[in-house]
């Protein structure tokens, strides 16, 4: 209830800041504005509202998590995991993007309309997809604060070319439930900025895919999960595969994707951990 921008940490809703704030700098008035913290932050897991100094935050540890497991993490029911350690020699996992069947949006920042599609969702019905990777730590001991920007380092192959790239942070609680916190995506021929670079297929690439930034704490028993897919549809178009986009183009071909995670291309997720005070 203190997150909703009707009742802003049970003080005042979003529009009465946004006048408090355009009242000091515009008209001069004293609306104690000059006094606030310049960051404020609303730390999910704890839920409480945080005054801050900067962002990011100047104490934050970036910590990676490395994918892991024997090259059989299709689904929640696979053998993916999520761990601090490097791997070595370890399997790739592999799964087929297909445009026509997308992985639908389940939550998370939508900008569509709809009744319930935004926010935190349980995603555990659609990681029984086999075109979804997913990656989960061991229960954790003590809790955890992950606070700022997110980032993937995935080291991937398509036979396709072009084709994206998705990932998804989620917090799993003891009971399984397993709530979407962030996401984000990389269109393969726009990975190294706004101009295209097509015909990435049969090569190893390392993907940067920005997943945006959050505040959650992971609390004790719960678990950190990682999705990699190559679509979360109607959040993001869907990719053809083709190099068109689907403004110049219906043509849809499947793209056979491979994800690495060994010694030479240690894919991980890097979170902003925030040491206890």
């Amino acid at each position: 209830m203190s997150a909703s921008e009707h009742f802003i940490n049970l003080k005042e809703d979003l529009t009465a800041l946004h006048i408090r704030w355009f009242d000091y700098w515009l008209k001069g008035e004293n609306t104690g504005v000059a006094d606030d913290a310049p960051v404020s932050v609303f730390v999910m897991g704890i839920n409480e509202w945080r005054n801050e100094q900067e962002w990011p935050l100047a104490r934050t540890q970036y910590t990676p998590f490395y994918l892991r497991g024997n090259g059989q993490a299709n689904s929640r029911f696979g053998d993916g995991r999520l761990h601090p350690e490097k791997p070595l020699d370890e399997s790739p996992d592999q799964f087929t993007y297909n445009p026509e069947n997308p992985v639908p949006t389940n939550g998370g920042g939508t900008l569509y309309d709809g009744i319930d599609i935004e926010g935190p969702r349980d995603q555990r019905n659609i990681e029984e997809r086999e075109d979804i990777l997913v990656y989960t730590s061991e229960p954790l001991e003590e809790a955890l604060e992950v606070t700022g920007r997110i980032t993937v380092h995935l080291w991937a192959k398509t036979d396709a070319k072009d084709t994206d790239f998705t990932a998804k942070l989620i917090d799993v609680a003891p009971d399984g439930t397993a709530y979407n916190l962030t996401d984000g995506i990389v269109r393969a021929q726009y990975r190294n900025g706004h101009h295209p670079e097509l015909n990435v297929q049969d090569e190893i690439i390392e993907y940067e895919i920005d997943v945006w930034s959050t505040s959650n704490v992971f609390l004790p028993g719960h678990q950190i999960r990682v999705e990699i897919s190559s679509s979360n549809y109607p959040r993001f178009d869907v990719n053809l595969n083709t190099g068109k986009s689907v403004l110049h183009s219906d043509e849809m071909v499947k793209a056979n994707q491979t994800i690495y995670h060994d010694e030479t291309y240690p894919s991980h997720i890097v979170l902003p951990v925030i040491p206890k005070e």
